[in-house]
């Protein structure tokens, strides 16, 4: 009789479960996550109901590997441009209940009297919220059109950073065993440093090369390069002493900036479902049942600490943002459950040795039992908002009204702060590129070259790698940047032209810096330092002409590569109100009417702020404009309005809402002045929809609210006026006339 390897066995008695199991719970209507969970502690070994897993080495090989592709699979739904464009409301409602989730589990560790590495992982444990309940949970109550959603979604992108973030501080953490202050800096400076290169470098290379061989990218080929690239950075990053998980993940969100990006998804999807089902069985191999007879009540404590920090946390870090209430409690029901994300964190302390043996089993308890609470939550968040409302003093109301519509003004840019954001990022990107050229040329084309050229090789080796580094090198000390905000100040003369000339100094002394670290790499003497420094500044002033058309032409083909993947974004609005965008389907039966003959604003209380016609945006559209087949519109109002009127688009058999992250158009606001000239104009004289190619489509005054108004609506000092349209338009127009 043929062997079978026990390994084949094992992972066959594994995907048996987890199938009946998926499929058990998807008749229940339960999360397939909870399923696989559960085979995982049914064919453990800590369960004798069952056959159980014999080679549990080899499945944790898998596991392993699945936590690779997970987090690849997460980095290609994540993006760095995203991040930067959340805004500052979803960052302070992030980083506030993140921060005090940590403290809170670190805290309640101290109080049941576990040791300090345990408690600090409990408190990441319990920070992480799990997206794809939320999602399933938002999709089943049918809420994901909701105002709050965008604002859920971007907290749980932030999360995912910083799960990774903890994953790498708190290995670093596990390895000294001490809060070294000095240790962690300098691993979080060395973790900021490969993170800019490998972005600044992936974003230059991969979505060229895909480019460049995309005919010959069937869903085979695209398959096998996506994850060998997903290995490749896998190995770079252990290599320089960084997690597997840290690696899948930076290159799932350099592939996530690419046109093929989608289609990566898509294919890769059966993948990251197997091993996904792997990871998530080997959690449940890993839970004892028995821990938690003499840990009952620890665990009820998790349970309660974070259904109950969560939903506080998050309702604090909304409302210091700005959000109305409604958006905050919503938030806050949502979001209180510990996520997968957190088995891995609890997989890395076991792994490292730095945790207790109780710690593991506790968590995935935690997260069942809070994973099932979420449906119930989600549902009832409407409810509970409103029994908060009805308790809450009517004063309180007001001033949180008021605090929110301050909040999210536009602030109109300061020079300075411009200017000092762009010198940053430029001496950042430049520096980190110029040392990488350094690091390399060092440690392999020095070796190279002189293993084939004896004498000379130093020289050739420095010549090499000083044509590698004269573009980064001018842009660091040279290139003019933000020309305009720099000439704006310099007109200013005084002390603002004196700092303008520091910061240029710091500039040359920089490069001058790196030059000598250069030189000191390849040769020893340092007689001719000054002088070989000083020859090299004059060759990049004497070619700066041919630099400078060199340096635009890699730059015009890293931002091509950046921004050759339309970004989408869903807009958060103040008040109840908000952007949604839709999809005009071929078979809509809206097609070919105008706007005027729909009324939709009439009837259904919503206003279409733009129509996205291709590369073609008519910002604001007329009555008289048209809706065609494949028409994209953005339309503002309530939850209820945009419920209602997505309603509308289904019963026409046509529309399918599209949920994009992405506006070419933002929602801003601004007040009127008791000297600005639009004191005493109606809407219709002061031509706002013509100078700033905006729609007015709301008025705060004195707390009441003018939801759309109309056209004869005069305006009144001190009104808060909410305009939609073109970004740089509305930018200008608020500078150009308030």
């Amino acid at each position: 009789m043929a062997h079978l390897p026990q390994f084949i066995y094992d992972l066959g008695l594994l995907l048996i479960t987890a199938g009946i199991t998926s499929l058990l719970f998807k008749l229940v209507k339960q999360p397939v996550v909870l399923g696989y969970i559960l085979a995982g502690i049914a064919v453990g070994p800590h369960t004798a109901f069952f056959p159980t897993v014999a080679d549990a080495e080899g499945i944790k090989i898998w596991s392993e590997l699945g936590v690779i592709i997970l987090m690849f699979s997460l980095g290609l739904e994540f993006s760095f441009k995203k991040l930067v464009n959340l805004g500052m409301s979803i960052a302070i409602s992030a980083i506030t209940e993140i921060t005090l989730m940590c403290l809170t589990g670190f805290a309640l560790g101290q109080l049941l009297g576990w040791s300090t590495m345990t408690s600090i992982f409990l408190g990441a444990i319990m920070a992480m919220s799990s997206t794809t309940i939320i999602i399933r949970a938002l999709e089943e109550a049918g809420m994901r059109t909701q105002k709050y959603v965008s604002l859920v979604f971007g907290i749980l992108i932030v999360e995912d950073l910083v799960a990774v973030l903890l994953m790498v501080l708190l290995s670093t953490l596990a390895v000294s065993r001490e809060f070294a202050g000095a240790d962690l800096l300098l691993q979080i400076a060395k973790l900021g440093f490969y993170l800019v290169a490998w972005f600044v470098i992936g974003i230059f290379l991969i979505p060229s090369l895909l480019k460049r061989f995309r005919n010959f990218l069937n869903d085979e080929s695209l398959l096998i390069l996506a994850l060998a690239l997903c290995l490749l950075m896998v190995m770079l990053a252990v290599y320089v002493g960084f997690s597997a998980a840290l690696g899948a993940f930076i290159m799932g969100s350099i592939l996530s900036e690419t046109t093929q990006a989608e289609k990566i998804e898509y294919i890769i999807k059966p993948v990251k479902n197997l091993f996904a089902a792997v990871f998530f069985v080997s959690v449940g191999m890993m839970f004892d049942p028995n821990v938690l007879i003499d840990y009952t009540i620890p665990t009820l404590l998790i349970v309660v600490a974070t259904i109950v920090g969560k939903f506080m946390y998050v309702i604090a870090g909304t409302l210091l943002a700005g959000q109305p209430l409604k958006v905050a409690v919503q938030s806050g029901m949502s979001l209180a459950q510990i996520g997968e994300l957190s088995f891995i964190i609890a997989a890395l302390g076991i792994s490292l040795k730095v945790t207790d043996s109780f710690l593991y089993p506790m968590a995935v308890a935690g997260s069942i039992v809070t994973v099932l609470t979420t449906p119930f939550m989600v549902r009832q968040s409407e409810k509970q908002y409103l029994a908060i409302e009805q308790r809450m003093p009517r004063r309180w109301m007001q001033r949180l009204k008021r605090y929110g519509s301050r909040s999210l003004s536009p602030v109109v840019p300061n020079d300075w702060k411009q200017l000092i954001r762009a010198y940053t990022l430029n001496t950042i990107i430049h520096t980190v590129l110029v040392i990488v050229i350094i690091l390399l040329s060092s440690n392999y084309l020095q070796p190279f070259i002189s293993s084939h050229f004896n004498d000379s090789y130093n020289i050739i080796s420095f010549s090499i790698t000083l044509i590698a580094m004269i573009a980064p090198l001018w842009s660091l000390a040279i290139r003019k940047i933000e020309k305009d905000i720099y000439t704006r100040i310099w007109l200013n003369r005084g002390l603002w032209r004196i700092l303008l000339i520091i910061f240029d100094i710091l500039r040359i002394v920089i490069m001058m810096v790196l030059l000598s670290n250069a030189f000191k790499t390849f040769f020893t003497a340092n007689t001719t330092l000054i002088a070989a420094i000083i020859a090299i500044i004059t060759v990049i002033f004497v070619f700066s002409s041919y630099i400078q058309t060199l340096y635009n032409h890699l730059e015009k083909q890293f931002l091509s590569n950046l921004y050759e993947r339309e970004r989408r974004r869903t807009i958060v609005a103040p008040w109840d109100a908000h952007i949604v965008e839709f999809h005009i389907l071929p078979e809509s039966s809206l097609a070919g009417k105008s706007l005027s003959s729909l009324a939709i604003r009439e009837i259904y209380g919503v206003s279409i702020a733009m129509i996205r016609r291709g590369s073609i945006k008519i910002i604001p559209p007329s009555k008289d404009d048209r809706l065609f087949p494949g028409d994209k519109i953005s339309v503002i109002g309530e939850d209820e309005q945009l419920l209602s009127f997505k309603e509308f688009l289904e019963s026409c058999a046509s529309a399918e809402k599209n949920e994009s992250d992405e506006n070419e158009i933002t929602l801003q606001s601004f007040t009127i002045s008791e000297n600005s000239f639009l004191v005493g104009q109606t809407l219709r004289d002061s031509m706002i929809r013509d100078k700033a190619s905006a729609l007015v489509v709301g008025i705060e005054r004195e707390g009441q609210r003018i939801l759309s108004p109309e056209s004869t609506t005069a305006f009144h000092a001190d009104d808060i006026v909410w305009i939609v349209g073109n970004k740089q338009n509305l930018q200008d127009y608020i500078n150009n006339n308030l």
